[in-house]
């Protein structure tokens, strides 16, 4: 592992990580904007923080099942990536990291993932479907905020908390349904869901934070 390696190096186009690497440091392909192709050795275990931060030109990548973490930042701002593959080794996925990248279409995530951090997806604009699974047990905060493009989401029986922010500015979720192991849902979760008619409420969720809900949406607490 080695920090900043290619730092905003402007003169790669591709890059090959080979069987030596272990770990990709963080800052490694940071603003390497020309950057278009990589790919990622079998023998990498964690994708370093701030690693791929900005590779505007990046369209895909393919994630080896080796790898276990994908730390804060590490693709955000990858603007033209439109697939990208999450194997069902990884176990956590850390903050910011797919923020801003407004060409995903659908993402999965695998249900070996059991943290998934704030601003996750957050600016994903293109983002239609993407997949939730059970052994996510919180939502955090501004999660899916501004993905501009998602009509509907399923939220799994395991989560327990919704967070602030969580899917503010979804402007096309028209509907949600909230399970019954639901007991918080943060401040302004779903504001700006101006597509979102109606939402029902189980009983389990004791609160409901400030403007949580859009004030056009037929709330409908369910005994």
């Amino acid at each position: 592992e080695t920090d900043d390696t290619f730092k905003s190096n402007r003169n790669i186009y591709s890059i090959k990580i080979d069987s030596s690497v272990k770990s990709i440091g963080k800052n490694s392909f940071y603003y390497c904007s020309s950057l278009s192709r990589v790919s990622i050795s079998s023998s990498v275990v964690s994708i370093g923080d701030h690693s791929f931060y900005g590779c505007s030109s990046l369209t895909q990548v393919a994630i080896p099942s080796s790898v276990t973490s994908i730390d804060k930042y590490a693709f955000c701002g990858c603007s033209s990536l439109i697939r990208i593959s999450i194997p069902s080794s990884v176990t956590s996925i850390g903050n910011f990291v797919f923020e801003k990248c407004a060409s995903i279409r659908e993402i999965t995530i695998p249900s070996s993932v059991t943290s998934l951090g704030g601003f996750v997806f957050s600016g994903c604009s293109s983002l239609r479907q993407v997949t939730i699974p059970t052994s996510i047990k919180v939502i955090n905060k501004f999660s899916f905020s501004g993905c501009s493009s998602l009509t509907q989401i399923s939220i799994p029986s395991s989560v327990i908390s919704i967070g602030e922010h969580a899917f503010e500015r979804c402007s096309k979720l028209s509907e949600v349904e909230i399970p019954n192991s639901v007991t918080s849902i943060g401040n302004y979760a779903f504001a700006e869901c101006v597509q979102l008619s109606q939402i029902s409420i189980p009983s389990t969720v004791t609160s409901i934070g400030r403007d949580a809900i859009p004030s056009s949406t037929q709330m409908i607490k369910l005994e």
